[in-house]
Formats: C-alpha cells, sequence, structure tokens
C-alpha cells in the first residue's frame, strides 16, 4: 500500500485499520510498517532510521475495544512481541548489507495532529520512547490480534519539541523525507526481498 487514513484526520479506529485487517484476511501474513517520527532520543538526528523494537500506545484509542470478532483473533491478544524478532533480525542484515546505519528504539504513538510540546518530549524520554509519531501502532495492534508477523520502520524526519533551536513544520518533515527516500527505499527494497 502506499498511504495510510490516520485517526487525526477523523477516522474511527476500525477505519485506521481496515486496510490492513483486508490485506491479512486475503492471506498476507507478514507487513512492513514505515513511518515518519520525531526524535525523542537526543542521540537521534533527522534522516536517521530506526527499527522499532517496540512501542508505547499513548493515542488513548485501541481498535480492538467493543466486540470482539473470534474469526479475527483472540479477545486479550498478547503484545509481548508486537515486533517479530527475525524480521527484526533480516532489517538489520537488510540495513547492514546497504551500507545503512539502523537505529533502534520504541516508538511512541499520540494522536495528533499538532506537534508534541517540549514538555511532552521530556515526558517521553522518561516513559521510554526513542520517537514518536501519529500512526502504526494501531495496524501493529490489528494485525497481531490476527495473528500477522510485523516489523516497522521510522524515518525520523525532526528532532522533538525542544530539543532544537528552531519550531517544527511540516515543510521540514516532508523535506528530510524526501532526502531520505532513495536509502529508505533501498531498505526496503532489500528487507522485502529477504522476507
Amino acid at each position: 500500500m502506499q498511504g495510510r487514513v490516520h485517526a487525526y484526520e477523523g477516522h474511527e479506529p476500525d477505519r485506521v485499520v481496515f486496510a490492513v485487517r483486508a490485506l491479512a484476511r486475503w492471506g498476507c501474513r507478514t507487513f512492513v510498517l514505515t513511518n515518519a517520527a520525531g526524535g525523542v532520543n537526543p542521540a537521534l538526528e533527522p534522516g536517521d532510521l530506526m527499527l522499532l523494537r517496540d512501542h508505547l500506545n499513548l493515542t488513548g484509542r485501541n481498535p480492538l475495544i467493543g466486540p470482539n470478532d473470534d474469526r479475527l483473533g483472540p479477545r486479550f491478544p498478547d503484545m509481548s512481541v508486537a515486533y517479530d524478532r527475525e524480521l527484526r533480525d533480516k532489517a538489520r542484515a537488510a540495513a547492514h548489507a546497504s551500507g545503512i546505519v539502523l537505529r533502534e528504539g520504541v516508538y511512541a504513538a499520540l494522536s495528533g495532529p499538532s506537534y508534541e510540546t517540549p514538555a511532552e518530549i521530556r515526558m517521553l524520554h522518561a516513559l521510554g520512547a526513542d520517537a514518536v509519531g501519529m500512526s502504526t501502532v494501531p495496524e501493529v495492534i490489528a494485525l497481531r490480534h490476527m495473528g500477522a508477523r510485523c516489523v516497522a520502520l521510522s524515518c525520523i524526519t525532526n528532532k522533538g519539541a525542544g530539543l532544537s533551536e528552531g519550531l517544527l513544520s511540516h515543510t521540514e518533515v516532508q523535506e528530510v523525507a524526501d532526502r531520505t527516500r532513495a536509502s529508505f527505499v533501498g531498505l526496503l527494497t532489500r528487507l522485502v526481498a529477504g522476507c
């Protein structure tokens, strides 16, 4: 898929995860998800690529709330390994083969669409987050509920509020994403070929 819908656009959680659920129902069992994210860990720089090893769902929403469809998965799915270990190993190998430095960390999902305040960035860092964004986590929860395997990569497009001198802007995010596109696509191509 190219693109996705987001909760901040006014979509309910079941709509946000509809596309990945449909793909899983059609037989896709392995998913590679991507996102743009702000760096919470001061060591992350715009243009870095980060492999998600875990997440914090701070959106206040979960796509599994409501009646459970037992045909899709269990009422209380385990999220101990939301991001598949073998797929993460393959992502590391693909990055190494591509000569790309691949950072690793915890992704915090917030609802958006406003960027975080400096205080929120400090809170997220204290909670153990390395990056923050407005997507990916609902899809991973829904896919793990269905027993699908997931791996996810973030393009760090900016430092979180208060970690740099300037104000945050979507223009900066887009510029960094565009600048990083070739290496990110190269990594994804090699990773998908190895899956």
